[in-house]
């Protein structure tokens, strides 16, 4: 028999909030034990875990809060955290097993190893990379966490850190482009769920890798199952690579 665990809704009412429980609805395995969003306190003892989509600074307090009781285990999906927080959370996963991923999908995670051996095989010299990125007109950081993921594995392809090789948006009179950076563009429009795309460029021709999101329930049904992985876990800092078994712990 299929043990239950009971998961907490962080972010209930928003977009992937909504997502979330619908995806948990589904399975019969799961109580929904919280829902809630920032400013409400819940009963984190009801919880096994906590699927949480809401802001930086509400993962950070959760993060915390989490930490400071020993639990639960906690899935986060918010982006657009400062290094500041991105150090407190992985403080707080120093008590507390943590999956933190910009995206959920299958599909880009396996994007982002592609992008990264494909970065290893060509040549910076010779191959510009740009990665383009698209989502609804309510999203409010820029570049979006799966682009910079996807930045990160060019950048690590190329044994180079993202910080200092990533170039700014083309504005203006720019100048030829430099060797070896590693360009950002967003796009912001209507309801669009994700677009991505890491172009590499040389003189004779062009690579495209792509991810396009069609549902935004594939990013739910994702973090479910980071959930369900994450619960029985020690404590640590772990993503998607982790959840999928492209890495080994």
């Amino acid at each position: 028999m299929t043990a239950i665990f009971h998961v907490g809704i962080s972010g209930a009412r928003g977009r992937m909030g909504r997502a979330v429980s619908a995806a948990l609805d589904a399975r019969e395995d799961v109580v929904v034990a919280a829902r809630f969003d920032r400013g409400e306190t819940p009963d984190l003892s009801l919880c096994d875990v906590i699927i949480d989509f809401s802001t930086a600074d509400a993962s950070v307090d959760l993060a915390q809060a989490c930490a400071e009781r020993g639990g639960p285990a906690l899935v986060i999906g918010s982006t657009g955290l400062t290094s500041d927080q991105d150090a407190a959370v992985l403080r707080a996963a120093e008590r507390v097993a943590i999956v933190r991923s910009g995206n959920f999908s299958l599909g880009v995670n396996i994007l982002i190893g592609l992008v990264e051996h494909a970065a290893q095989r060509l040549d910076a010299a010779d191959w510009d990379i740009e990665v383009l990125e698209a989502h609804h007109r309510k999203k409010v950081d820029a570049p979006s966490g799966t682009a910079l993921m996807l930045g990160e594995a060019a950048a690590s392809g190329r044994g180079e850190d993202l910080a200092d090789i990533r170039r700014a948006p083309w504005d203006g009179i720019t100048g030829p482009r430099e060797t070896g950076g590693i360009g950002f563009a967003s796009l912001r429009a209507g309801g669009i769920i994700g677009e991505h795309t890491v172009l590499f460029a040389s003189e004779d021709e062009t690579l495209t890798l792509s991810h396009s999101a069609i549902d935004r329930s594939l990013f739910a049904k994702g973090a479910v199952a980071a959930a369900a992985w994450v619960r029985s876990r020690k404590p640590g800092l772990y993503d998607m690579q982790d959840v999928l078994g492209f890495r080994q712990a």
